[in-house]
């Protein structure tokens, strides 16, 4: 997949795409219909599919002092539009200045001008431009001015629709059923294993260690997890928390630990995929006890993560 950036210059066979256009965090089965009705609309004209996404994400400069939210980082977003088939990334760079653009101004300037987009696939609750005044009318209107078509796609989900709020929630109770059904995948933080105090070791579960960046935050506790290392999955059992028996953290983190692994993969980037929810986050009295249940909660892991 080809990536282009608004002060780039789109060469002319990346031109005249059916493009998705959003936030598309997480790539949702939302998202995934919105991409799919754009590839619908491309198949039908000969086009070629494409994604135009906001980076960074427009509430991180609407709120910036609003707390970590996201479901991904901007690479696992383009290996998952990747995955959907699209062939070129078209990033739009949230600022002040693309801020102050109107709808028309916004259409004019980055959908026709930029992309030279043939066709348009949004979601059907989408606003854009200043004040976010646009809606799916106003960009229907302008396709007809501007000679591209406009898709807009309902909802989709049983009862509440696919949403990324909802899944932040979901994610924030420990609810990884519900999360992992609404993306179509399980949720996963991707970062570089750091060097801590290699504790977990000296306990017999050494652990890789992950900041949480940007991601949201899910409940604190023991998760079943499938970690990433290139091209390889390991099954493992994951803490995000303070670590409150051995000296709590200023701040939680991802310590997973690989079932069957003993590499030394400090500095590495490895993706832990959140599988099941085990228990809350707990300060035992003693080491014994914690390590204890740490068994326990290996045992209940792999257990989990056996095939059925």
């Amino acid at each position: 997949m080809r990536r282009f950036e608004l002060n780039q210059s789109i060469p002319l066979d990346a031109r005249g795409a059916s493009i998705a256009l959003g936030n598309f965090d997480g790539v949702h089965l939302g998202h995934q219909a919105v991409i799919g009705a754009a590839a619908q609309a491309g198949e039908a004209r000969g086009l070629a599919l494409g994604a135009a996404v906001f980076t960074p994400h427009p509430r991180r400069v609407l709120q910036p002092d609003a707390p970590a939210f996201q479901l991904q980082t901007p690479n696992q977003r383009a290996r998952s539009l990747e995955a959907l088939g699209v062939e070129a990334q078209y990033v739009i760079g949230f600022d002040g200045a693309l801020q102050q653009l109107n709808a028309r101004q916004f259409v004019e300037q980055v959908v026709v001008a930029h992309i030279g987009a043939r066709h348009v696939s949004v979601g059907a609750d989408f606003r854009f431009g200043r004040a976010r005044a646009g809606n799916v009318e106003a960009l229907a209107a302008l396709g007809e001015e501007f000679g591209f078509g406009v898709t807009a796609v309902a909802p989709l989900g049983r009862g509440e629709k696919y949403s990324s709020s909802a899944i932040r929630a979901a994610i924030a109770l420990g609810d990884l059923s519900k999360a992992n059904a609404e993306l179509g995948r399980p949720w996963a933080i991707e970062g570089k294993v750091e060097r801590g105090f290699q504790r977990g070791r000296g306990f017999g579960f050494a652990t890789a260690n992950v900041g949480l960046g940007d991601y949201v935050r899910p409940r604190l506790g023991i998760y079943a997890v499938r970690v990433g290392l290139g091209e390889v999955q390991h099954g493992g059992v994951a803490s995000i928390g303070v670590n409150p028996t051995v000296g709590a953290l200023p701040a939680p983190i991802l310590e997973a630990h690989i079932f069957d692994f003993d590499a030394d993969i400090y500095g590495q980037n490895i993706e832990v995929e959140l599988i099941g929810f085990l228990r809350a986050e707990a300060k035992f009295e003693t080491a014994e006890l914690m390590v204890r249940q740490i068994a326990e909660d290996v045992a209940a892991a792999r257990e989990l993560l056996s095939p059925p």
